[in-house]
């Protein structure tokens, strides 16, 4: 008989990455594209000038938006405030973790950002670090 897979964590605080990246909202495509490849990050929180999460941008919505632009050799100059989800979906650290999995279900998202009492984005949950707490 196998051994049933148990979530090692309680809550959102121990389920997440810290310290999660941002990119300002008037970054460019290109920008952002490099910025995710080279940290190696599916997803960052997009600010705004104050620094308040605006959205966020995948490689996904990078990918979609590459594919419908014409082929040129210029730079691509297009704002991350286009092509974001404007919305970030988050839960605050103390969340328990069912909560968190029944969450990323209901929204279909691959990402949750986490929050602290203040409201500041201070950490990002994936299913790679929910799959990392399996025991």
């Amino acid at each position: 008989m196998a051994n049933p897979i148990t979530l090692l964590a309680d809550t959102a605080a121990d389920l997440m990455t810290a310290g999660p990246v941002s990119l300002e909202d008037t970054a460019t495509a290109a920008a952002a594209a490099a910025f995710l490849t080279a940290r190696g990050f599916g997803a960052a929180v997009v600010i705004n000038p104050a620094g308040h999460p605006v959205g966020v941008v995948t490689k996904t919505d990078l990918l979609v938006h590459a594919r419908g632009r014409a082929a040129g050799l210029e730079a691509d100059r297009t704002a991350v405030k286009s092509l974001m989800t404007p919305a970030v979906f988050s839960v605050p650290a103390d969340t328990p973790a069912r909560s968190v999995l029944e969450q990323f279900l209901a929204l279909n998202v691959h990402h949750l950002f986490v929050t602290d009492t203040a409201g500041v984005v201070v950490g990002v949950i994936s299913p790679v670090d929910v799959l990392k707490r399996l025991g």
